[in-house]
């Protein structure tokens, strides 16, 4: 169960849309979900959205955590933290901190984004290592590109089969493309009621955590907050499906289907 907390809400990033002429999010916006590994009711992770600032510029500061509770914590314990800091108007990433701690799997890595120089600083503190990146284009780290994309992308822009892509910068193996595919809409029935959804399909990479490429299916809410629902995942070992189970402080209301 490596990395299977909060690693799936890394992808979120990509597969998000947005309406330029709305925010799709506000500073108290609080996400839980509630992740199911096979029949267990494995973890229970969180979002929250704050504000902070990085020397003089405004930024938002998002802190999301994942830890197994109850019966799987028995067998595997999970207690994950990401934190992205990033700029109020264009979303551009200024800080990212992953530490993560699962069943003896380790990591303690810090990013700054230094636009003056051109340049993204990677402190590998566990291994007491430093990598730097040009910073080419856009890039994201996993947390910031998530919101990022919520405030970028238009449904307009939307095409069944087609994909999003979006630079995206998280470990020591630098730079990368994240392929997201858009595979057109679904209504879900979730605790809150039925929700119309948009569907996509992340391309990830198949190995040590997923089972193949496109292993991950997740549906975000077509609504003006854009907010994940649902994530499913065929992993290397088992299966992982992931549920929105609460929410606070939404910039809009929240579209239930009503019967």
């Amino acid at each position: 169960m490596k990395k299977k907390v909060l690693l799936v809400f890394l992808f979120l990033q990509g597969m998000m849309y947005a309406q330029n002429i709305h925010e799709a999010f506000k500073p108290g916006e609080w996400l839980k979900f509630r992740i199911h590994y096979g029949f267990l009711n494995a973890s229970y992770a969180t979002l929250h959205v704050k504000t902070d600032s990085v020397g003089q510029t405004p930024v938002y500061h998002v802190v999301g955590r994942g830890k197994t509770t109850g019966f799987a914590s028995i067998f595997f314990k999970v207690d994950d933290t990401y934190e992205s800091y990033f700029d109020m108007n264009n979303g551009k990433p200024y800080r990212f901190i992953r530490k993560v701690d699962e069943g003896g799997y380790t990591k303690d890595i810090e990013i700054n984004f230094d636009y003056d120089r051109k340049e993204a600083l990677l402190d590998d503190k566990k291994n007491d290592k430093k990598f730097n990146f040009d910073l080419g284009g856009n890039i994201q780290d996993l947390v910031s590109g998530f919101y990022y994309l919520r405030n970028n992308y238009e449904i307009g822009d939307l095409e069944i089969g087609k994909s999003i892509q979006l630079n995206m910068l998280y470990d020591d193996d630098g730079v990368f493309k994240f392929k997201l595919k858009y595979l057109g809409k679904d209504i879900l029935r979730t605790k809150f009621g039925k929700v119309e959804c948009l569907k996509f399909r992340p391309y990830v990479q198949a190995g040590r955590v997923f089972k193949e490429q496109e292993s991950l299916t997740l549906w975000v809410s077509n609504d003006l907050n854009k907010i994940p629902i649902r994530i499913k995942a065929d992993l290397a070992v088992g299966s992982l499906k992931a549920d929105l189970d609460g929410y606070n402080g939404l910039k809009h209301q929240f579209k239930i289907i009503m019967d």
